[in-house]
């Protein structure tokens, strides 16, 4: 008999195995000389990288998960028998599993190691487990409802090769050890003026008629980066960064991210403060300033 019911444990752990598995398609791929790239309708790239790794987790799913519905990037939509089902923000499955195989494809495909894969499961429309696996940084985030926020830098979960002897035995002791995952816990900043902030795009802020409000924004805070896609997020999530948004982004490019900072203690909203990743941009902050962020750029 097939069993239809999993605990968030269960869950997790399927997606941290689902997360190995991409970094072992993404690992090999990244740098490799003979990386496909082709350019989809939307005008952005995509590699063999994304499309095997998409394809990997859905066979994985298919059997694992075989009642769940999935959306991911490259493949849309799959039901647990793998057909069409609109999702709207009035209309989700009860159990999704939602992917970005990499987010930051322009980052891999030029040799930028700051990219991941983004491995969600939603439960009714709100994302309750997250994994943010990003190997060529060595480090692997992930989170699920009231179980905390971790991360693992180490790279044993990621595969990285081991430091050669004579590099290794230089290194103290405590230093050549493997770290344990670290819970994460985000800033105590309660002032903007205190505050650092991602952006992540310019572009984007100007395309979505927020340019104004962005420099507004950034006369108001301490300091400001654009570090880009996920890695923003994590160091809001880690309390290196007390703020990052943008716009232009699907519900895949989020749905791993909102666990991840929730459970750190911070907040995620859409920038006009809806508080899902269904409204297509996303600010992340610490929970003190998001009150403060969403009044600083609204119209």
């Amino acid at each position: 008999m097939t069993r239809t019911k999993f605990t968030l444990d269960e869950d997790l752990q399927l997606a941290l195995s689902l997360a190995d598995a991409a970094d072992a398609i993404s690992r090999e791929r990244f740098l490799s000389v003979d990386l496909e790239v082709t350019t989809k309708p939307d005008k952005t790239p995509v590699t063999d990288a994304d499309r095997a790794i998409e394809q990997a987790i859905i066979d994985v799913l298919a059997r694992e998960r075989g009642e769940d519905f999935m959306l991911g990037e490259e493949f849309g939509e799959q039901t647990g028998t793998v057909s069409e089902h609109p999702v709207t923000t009035a209309d989700h499955p009860h159990r999704q599993w939602i992917i970005d195989p990499i987010d930051g494809t322009a980052n891999f495909l030029r040799g930028v190691p700051v990219w991941a894969t983004l491995i969600a499961l939603a439960i009714d429309g709100v994302p309750v487990v997250g994994v943010v696996s990003a190997p060529a940084l060595g480090k692997r985030w992930w989170a699920a409802k009231d179980n905390g926020a971790w991360v693992d830098e180490s790279g044993d979960a990621l595969g990285a090769l081991p430091l050669p002897d004579a590099l290794s035995s230089l290194l103290p002791e405590a230093a050549a050890a493997t770290p344990e995952p670290r819970r994460l816990q985000v800033s105590g900043v309660e002032s903007l003026a205190d505050a650092s902030i991602s952006y992540n795009s310019i572009q984007q802020w100007d395309q979505a008629g927020y340019l104004d409000e962005l420099v507004s924004l950034s006369r108001k805070v301490w300091r400001t980066r654009a570090y880009g896609d996920m890695w923003s997020y994590m160091m809001v999530a880690e309390g290196v960064l007390d703020v990052a948004g943008e716009f232009d982004l699907k519900p895949y490019d989020m749905a791993a991210l909102m666990p991840i900072v929730t459970e750190a203690g911070g907040t995620f909203s859409s920038l006009e403060g809806h508080p899902d990743i269904w409204h297509g941009s996303a600010l992340a902050t610490n929970g003190k300033l998001h009150l403060d962020v969403l009044d600083a750029i609204r119209k």
